[in-house]
């Protein structure tokens, strides 16, 4: 099934799991989302993938050897795990986990919805 981008969305999301994930910066596709006060049960994975790749000043701040060894496993506070989902109302999104940090008291990640996205006829 091939789909398109229908609507940028990126905004912070609130997830739920059935169990909490092993490793809280590795973690499997939720089984909810909240967003805008609304709940998405999450009723199908179509697609997941991870991007490791440094952005802004992160991107020039490693030597060349390492770079290669963190493009496939990731560093530290670097790397966006994507899901694209279809929830219960039917609907498909993207959604992400950034595990960058927003701050020194706050290291665990957040999670977000990229946007929403359609069939292609």
């Amino acid at each position: 099934m091939e789909t398109l981008p229908f609507r940028l969305i990126d905004e912070p999301i609130e997830v739920a799991f059935s169990e909490p994930p092993l490793f809280e910066k590795k973690p499997p596709c939720p089984t909810s989302f909240t967003w805008q006060g609304e709940n998405y049960p999450i009723i199908e994975v179509i697609a997941e993938w991870e991007d490791y790749r440094r952005k802004g000043k992160m991107e020039r701040n490693m030597v060349p050897g390492h770079i290669r060894h963190a493009l496939r496993k990731g560093s530290w506070g670097v790397g966006r795990f994507y899901f694209r989902v279809r929830v219960k109302q039917g609907n498909l999104y993207e959604i992400y986990f950034d595990r960058a940090p927003e701050s020194a008291g706050d290291r665990k990640g957040h999670w977000f919805i990229l946007g929403e996205r359609r069939n292609v006829s």
